[in-house]
């Protein structure tokens, strides 16, 4: 393709009109299917598999799939011009390559690939936390296959979610009124809210797809073509999250308990939990892991940050960190894995 949308020929369309969603009703996927439903830019598709119970907001075409039919998902894919991909730890762990290859198929140009978090800045921790060679290994397939470009969104771990999510995330047990330190709590990290998430990826699909001409000096699809777009709701250590907490709860520092231990201790308590098989091992893990002193979590400093290209609000952190207890408090997390 020609550099600029003036060069293209009679019938090119220079924006995104028709995207397709996988996990529309899914944590993540809830606050992206919004943000692009408030942008009234676009035609949304949900695909969901047959017999899915999923809610999906009114606006959204709903395309239920086999995933094991290949034909399946290419005539669910046929016409649309991204594919964004959001899935639960716990999909089959060949359901994206599926999507990929089916979206090669039916020619869509745009894959948003199920990256919400690192974007392998820090090689390191991506390869300490078993995470790096696999979601390379997804990158490498779009682009080998030839036929779309992948976009990755780097958000670092979901704000609400972590704080809310237990002590083996971000340190935090509402409910015992614990607290555990990596280290003494000052590392820094780039952390996301889910609504932040979701205009990120509406705004960013609602770019032009290339620039108009030489004098265009505004940020374009292509910019991100088989890159990641950098965001971050706060840049923000334990110490602050702490303190926000202490703030939205009046409570003080006295009614909690608090512990502080390395980071490296942490990761390894959770790496021999991971390998005799409890799941929330690879938690303690993933979380303990990016706030090393090595800054894996503060990517700003590395990558520089596209809020202001996405014309991504700035957000405030009591408000979410409120949000985050709300969850805790409901019994949002109840049924996830529990420690053995």
């Amino acid at each position: 393709m020609s550099q600029f949308a003036t060069q293209q020929p009679q019938g090119f369309k220079n924006h995104i009109e028709n995207i397709a969603i996988v996990g529309a009703g899914g944590q993540v996927g809830k606050f992206i299917t919004t943000a692009l439903l408030s942008n009234g830019k676009h035609n949304l598709t949900a695909i969901t598999r047959v017999g899915s119970t999923n809610k999906i907001p009114t606006g959204v075409t709903i395309k239920p799939v086999d995933y094991n039919s290949h034909a399946s998902l290419v005539t669910a894919l046929q016409g649309q011009d991204a594919l964004i991909i959001t899935m639960n730890v716990m999909a089959p762990p060949d359901t994206q390559s599926k999507l990929i290859a089916a979206a090669a198929d039916a020619n869509i140009p745009w894959v948003l690939t199920n990256e919400f978090g690192s974007s392998g800045y820090n090689e390191a921790a991506d390869a300490d936390t078993f995470l790096g060679p696999a979601k390379k290994a997804v990158r490498a397939q779009v682009e080998s296959l030839g036929k779309s470009s992948w976009v990755g969104i780097c958000c670092g771990f979901w704000y609400e979610f972590s704080l809310g999510g237990g002590d083996y995330r971000y340190g935090f047990d509402f409910k015992k009124k614990t607290a555990l330190f990596y280290d003494d709590g000052t590392t820094r990290l780039n952390t996301s809210t889910w609504p932040q998430v979701g205009r990120a990826v509406a705004n960013l699909l609602s770019l032009k797809v290339l620039k108009e001409d030489e004098n265009d000096k505004g940020p374009c699809l292509t910019d991100y073509k088989n890159k990641f777009a950098h965001i971050s709701s706060f840049a923000v250590n334990q110490q602050e999250m702490f303190e926000s907490i202490l703030r939205v709860t009046n409570k003080k520092e006295s009614d909690w308990k608090i512990t502080k231990k390395p980071a490296k201790d942490v990761y390894d308590e959770g790496k021999e939990m991971f390998k005799g098989g409890n799941r929330m091992g690879f938690g303690k893990m993933l979380y303990s892991r990016y706030f090393f002193p090595d800054k894996a979590g503060l990517f700003e400093e590395v990558t520089g940050l596209d809020n202001e290209r996405l014309r991504l609000p700035k957000e405030d952190l009591d408000e979410f960190t409120k949000v985050a207890i709300g969850l805790a408090e409901s019994g949002y997390f109840d049924h996830e894995f529990t420690p053995k």
